[in-house]
């Protein structure tokens, strides 16, 4: 059984990023935990990614960044919660009304809720399926207050609530795809549960319940860090049978890392405490490799994306993107700002002026990661 202590490390790290169990629902027995999948052989003529190098935003990415800002309506204030193909999701302040809104493409913001208390609740995170989009609302200032999570149809325009946390544990990254919904939320004792839920409606079915943080998905596979006796290993599902699967050997023997992130090809971690490394390890490669360490972009890693070709990530001074084709990493936004997004769309955030001050300007740019050119190589 897991200590105590490692459920505060587990769950400390989730609020770092950003917890009324369903009536009837119990969690499902684990099955045989199944064999890591062997790493496939590299190519011989691989590069080996390792000690990256930061180099100068390229003038192309400012100005793709600069056509690609996104303009809420006049007078509000948008604040940047995530982003895909196509859409954003953004929430608005305006007339003393907050909303959780969704912008696709070049559109308008349509409304996916008015949250009940403009001060106190915000939006936490969000996805779109082009049909469906979930969203998570954090119902307090503090990142353990309660939180609900909803469904919300473009067809019909109407939001309904999947599921309300108000027991401690994972702060929600609602996961959607295929039309299923998968998150976790605490149930008592330490312990909490994930689930899925058809974003149409119906009941939630538990799949699995441990000292865990909230999944996300890696091409096929739903995956979680969890406790395993004094420290944390990474534990998956298949996302359409939600049966156990095997991760690839060199992430299945990964213990006690942090802020893990994948496109089921290409998997970016934070390891190491006092001396932290953004670990990268790609279908092919013969082992991981410490892509940045030592220097400004590996102080303080977290909220790491694995987005395309890029890898993604905040530090408490501001956000890079590493191009582990280059071998190289830039710095994306001014200081203080984030990135956010998946699917190939990536979006930045950061305010001109001082944040802290009413004549501070929040700037939202969403551009086409898959369509920047590659960062500088190294010299």
């Amino acid at each position: 059984m897991a200590t105590s202590g490692s459920r505060r490390r587990l769950w400390a790290a989730a609020l770092l990023l950003a917890a009324a169990q369903t009536a009837g629902c119990t969690a499902a027995e684990p099955g045989p935990r199944p064999r890591p999948a062997p790493a496939p052989s590299p190519p011989a003529t691989q590069r080996t990614l390792a000690d990256a190098c930061e180099v100068p935003l390229p003038a192309a990415w400012r100005a793709a960044l600069e056509a690609g800002v996104l303009r809420p309506p006049g007078g509000a204030r948008a604040v940047l919660v995530d982003a895909g193909p196509g859409w954003t999701a953004v929430q608005t302040t305006r007339d003393g009304r907050r909303q959780a809104a969704l912008v696709l493409g070049g559109g308008p913001p349509r409304t996916l809720l008015t949250l009940a208390d403009p001060v106190e609740h915000q939006l936490l995170a969000a996805g779109f399926d082009g049909r469906h989009a979930v969203f998570a609302v954090l119902e307090g200032r503090t990142l353990d207050s309660p939180w609900s999570l909803y469904a919300w149809d473009s067809r019909t325009g109407e939001a309904r609530r999947l599921a309300r946390a108000d027991r401690p544990g994972p702060l929600p990254r609602p996961v959607l795809a295929d039309g299923t919904v998968h998150w976790a939320q605490g149930v008592g004792g330490g312990r909490a549960t994930v689930y899925a839920a058809p974003a149409a409606g119906g009941p939630p079915r538990a799949v699995h319940t441990g000292v865990l943080d909230a999944p996300f998905a890696a091409g096929r596979l739903l995956v979680w860090r969890e406790a395993a006796g004094p420290g944390t290993r990474l534990a998956a599902v298949d996302r359409a049978s939600l049966r156990p699967a095997a991760l690839p050997a060199p992430i299945a023997a990964l213990r006690d890392v942090r802020a893990v992130a994948s496109d089921g090809t290409t998997w970016a971690w934070v390891a190491g405490e006092e001396r932290q490394r953004l670990m990268v390890w790609r279908t092919g490669d013969a082992r991981p490799v410490a892509a940045v360490t030592g220097s400004p972009g590996a102080d303080g890693v977290d909220q790491v994306r694995v987005n395309g070709r890029l890898v993604t990530w905040r530090t408490p001074e501001t956000s890079y993107a590493l191009d582990p084709a280059a071998g190289s990493y830039a710095r994306i936004t001014p200081p203080y700002g984030y990135a956010q997004g998946g699917g190939g769309t990536l979006a930045v955030a950061y305010s001109e002026g001082n944040a802290k001050t009413a004549g501070a300007r929040p700037v939202i740019q969403v551009v086409r990661a898959d369509g920047l050119p590659a960062l500088p190589a190294c010299r």
